[in-house]
């Protein structure tokens, strides 16, 4: 294993932070996995799943078993992970600028005119040209602030591995993940071995979040360069949401890193006998469109009663919050128009009118524009 540390712009006189990565296995042996956490920095779940995938990565790179090269980013926010206000932890969105620490990515404006001037016809070949491009236009950038200049870092590490696993968690959830139509085969057993609950698909959903910034590339190059320059699948990239905060124990962390082994094992990145297909364990949803599920919010504001409980099968017609006007005693109840399960809900238990509560799964797309929330 190999450490590395990539110093970030400091903000201000006196301040430094810096990105760490650890390396393992061989850099030439053609395959490269890169797994982060915590890109939300209040994800904590996320954080000590990478832990505990890092001492069993040790013990496998001492045994030789590693087939890949594997990039592990426990801390993949250093930033964020200072952020405190009157003792209240603030991961998710960049306090000097408001931004979001997973949006906006670099989506490498560049790339589509240069390697229309430098593909040839092998798409194997043109895989190696467009990662080539992708690191000069990458090394043309010039962060002003230390947000941008975590974003880049991220990217640099990122930018050339065949498998992108971004962990984050959600407030109160099931396990779930975010792939793209493409990407699903690679990541159905994924799915499986950590027992997910939720597989939503997108190919764009207008956030340009870590892991669409890979997975919408490389799609969006195969789409529109000409037949003459046939460009193969570079790098596949998935989002998985390892439960909700509060979900931060050994044993659950140890169960998804097993998983994550296991599903190493089955891409060829650590040697040894996959499950076989047959007895990977069922899905236990089926995948369906991101722009399927069903958005939910608070009409009114008041004390809020969930009336029914994280990864419920639900029908339409369900009751899923309860808005309870504490002065005037009015209830607002509010039900689901769609049949899925009940993924992911919100934390908070008084809510002002046009609050998120929470959203379940659908088979059929009910939205457009941008799919993921602030």
């Amino acid at each position: 294993m190999k450490k590395q540390s990539i110093p970030l712009l400091s903000p201000a006189i006196g301040t430094h932070r810096e990105l760490v990565s650890f390396h393992f296995g061989p850099e030439d042996s053609g395959q490269k996995i890169y797994v982060q956490s915590t890109l939300h920095a209040d994800e904590t779940p996320a954080m000590l799943t990478t832990v505990l995938l890092k001492r069993r990565l040790l013990e496998l790179e001492a045994q030789g078993a590693l087939a890949a090269e594997i990039v592990v980013v426990p801390v993949a926010n250093p930033v964020g992970l200072g952020q405190y206000v009157l003792g209240q932890f603030l991961g998710r969105f960049d306090l000097a600028s408001g931004k979001n620490f997973n949006r906006n990515f670099l989506m490498f404006p560049r790339l589509l005119e240069r390697a229309r001037e430098s593909l040839g016809t092998d798409p194997v070949a043109n895989i190696q040209t467009v990662r080539q491009l992708m690191s000069a236009e990458l090394n043309e950038q010039k962060p002003l602030t230390e947000f941008e200049s975590l974003q880049l870092a991220l990217q640099k590490l990122s930018f050339d591995a065949d498998v992108v696993i971004d962990l984050h968690c959600s407030l109160e959830a099931v396990m779930h993940l975010y792939t793209s139509e493409a990407g699903w085969p690679d990541f159905e057993p994924l799915s499986r071995y950590l027992g997910a609950r939720a597989s939503l698909l997108a190919t764009d959903s207008g956030a340009a979040a870590f892991d669409e910034m890979y997975s919408l590339l490389w799609w969006q190059l195969q789409q529109k360069l000409p037949a003459h320059q046939p460009v193969g699948t570079g790098t596949v990239a998935v989002t998985v949401e390892c439960r909700g905060q509060r979900d931060v124990s050994y044993a659950v962390a140890q169960q998804d890193a097993d998983a994550l082994v296991d599903y190493l094992v089955w891409r060829k990145a650590i040697r040894g006998e996959p499950k076989p297909l047959p007895e990977l364990p069922e899905l236990l949803a089926p995948a369906t469109p991101l722009a399927g599920s069903e958005q939910f919010y608070a009409p009114v504001s008041g004390i809020l009663v969930h009336r029914a409980n994280i990864g419920d099968s639900i029908r339409a017609g369900d009751p899923l919050f309860d808005i309870i006007d504490p002065l005037t005693d009015e209830t607002t109840t509010i039900s689901s128009k769609t049949d899925g399960v009940f993924y992911m809900r919100r934390a908070i238990r008084f809510v002002t009118a046009g609050a998120p509560l929470g959203r379940v799964t659908g088979t059929k797309p009910l939205r457009t524009g941008v799919l993921l929330g602030a």
